[in-house]
């Protein structure tokens, strides 16, 4: 019995010298996974170079991706000897890591895809220096593009500063997101990665002006500056306002999905009588609906109390529509406060918005109005890296709400 006591209480001893040691563990561990990283990815043999951070706060280590200025940060935090993982709830994918030697290790497994290869070394500060080899890109070029939505060209915008460039690759459904890097060798080597959408982006200027655009290793598209007689004959971008349309536009916008709690809303329901009304194509896997979502919730808190719905009819997998955290997530995330509903699964769009003809983009907006007809459609959505081309479709479809608020009420 007096073994037995004493072997308890050397149980109790180790067990109270873990609790003592725990924090201080912790804080190791935090301190050495905590700051900024210069992180790659690799897709399809190509390494995707980005900017990653994790933050150690007081709800514990946070890691984050960024699009440009906008940070997408992680939802939750599992911690143990070997590494840490990280949740991020919005994008149904969770980074795994492990440090050793102020690198970091893993792979980020997607909810769509197979898992990614994580790589990841401390963050110097590296001052954008103006180099002589490095020639002046900045500007919009026109890029040939031949894509399954028909489009004949895209847009390339870029913004330099020395040999530090920022760029994205504008397209009628949205765009690839802010890619950044620095010219190295003969050209400018870019990488975005904010949880969805990576690209590597490797930029050669030709001689003849032109320059060469290649993705994840991909045979090179031509690029003319927009001014450039060049341009006109790589072809015109698809404009994002004429690319959808509806098939009788006489004919009321009409709708009924369940909401999250499994209640059919539709079109005719009182709520959306006599209203404005945006009918918003989306889903929560959608990199360019994670684009659109900031200017849609702003829009709602400014014109809500006006006569403006906003309504998205969610598209998901199968197994999102049975379990919606995914979309929970992007809901909070984004602090969206008006009507989505769950509308089918992505590969069933056309047949769920019969209406519609040449409905291909994620995400789409149908602007009706307050007689519930749809007076004008947008295609796709800008990052704020698309500059004017953001504050363009911004303008536009805010301008064009304030309108038809202004019209007289009228029933459906």
């Amino acid at each position: 019995m007096q073994v037995m006591f004493t072997n308890w209480r050397m149980s109790a001893l180790a067990a109270g010298m873990l609790v003592v040691l725990a924090p201080g563990i912790a804080r190791a561990q935090h301190a050495a996974v905590a700051g900024r990283w210069e992180a790659t990815v690799v897709v399809n043999g190509q390494e995707v170079p980005f900017s990653f951070e994790i933050a150690d706060g007081a709800q514990g280590l946070q890691a984050s991706f960024f699009n440009g200025d906008r940070r997408i940060t992680s939802t939750a935090v599992t911690t143990a000897p070997d590494g840490t993982s990280f949740r991020f709830e919005q994008y149904a994918a969770t980074l795994v890591t492990s440090e050793a030697a102020g690198r970091l290790t893993g792979e980020y497994r997607r909810a769509r895809g197979e898992p990614l290869p994580f790589r990841a070394v401390r963050a110097t500060a590296t001052l954008a220096v103006a180099s002589a080899a490095a020639p002046q890109v900045a500007g919009t070029w026109v890029v040939q593009a031949k894509s399954t939505k028909g489009e004949a060209a895209w847009r390339f915008i870029a913004t330099q500063t020395g040999d530090a460039l920022a760029a994205t690759i504008l397209r009628v459904d949205g765009d690839t997101g802010t890619l950044t890097g620095r010219w190295q060798d003969g050209r400018f080597v870019l990488g975005h990665f904010s949880g969805a959408r990576p690209l590597r982006l490797d930029v050669t200027p030709n001689a003849d002006g032109t320059l060469a655009l290649s993705q994840n290793g991909q045979p090179a598209l031509v690029a003319a500056r927009a001014d450039a007689p060049r341009a006109a004959s790589i072809g015109v971008p698809t404009d994002p306002s004429l690319h959808t349309r509806m098939k009788r536009p006489a004919e009321p916008f009409v709708f009924a999905f369940p909401d999250l709690s499994g209640q059919i809303v539709r079109s005719s329901d009182a709520r959306f009588r006599g209203k404005v009304v945006l009918v918003n194509i989306s889903g929560s896997w959608c990199p360019n609906c994670h684009d659109e979502a900031p200017f849609l919730a702003a829009l709602s808190r400014e014109y809500r109390g006006k006569g403006l719905e906003i309504v998205t009819l969610s598209f998901e997998e199968a197994d999102q529509l049975a379990n919606p955290a995914r979309l929970r997530a992007f809901i909070a995330t984004y602090g969206l406060d008006y009507t989505v509903l769950l509308a089918g699964e992505p590969d069933q769009l056309n047949e769920k918005v019969p209406q519609a003809q040449n409905l291909d983009a994620f995400p789409t907006t149908f602007v009706l109005g307050r007689d519930g007809r749809v007076r004008a459609v947008h295609a796709g959505f800008p990052s704020p890296g698309s500059g004017e081309f953001y504050t363009k479709a911004e303008h536009e479809i805010t301008t064009l709400v304030e309108r038809l608020l202004a019209e007289a009420g009228a029933s459906r």
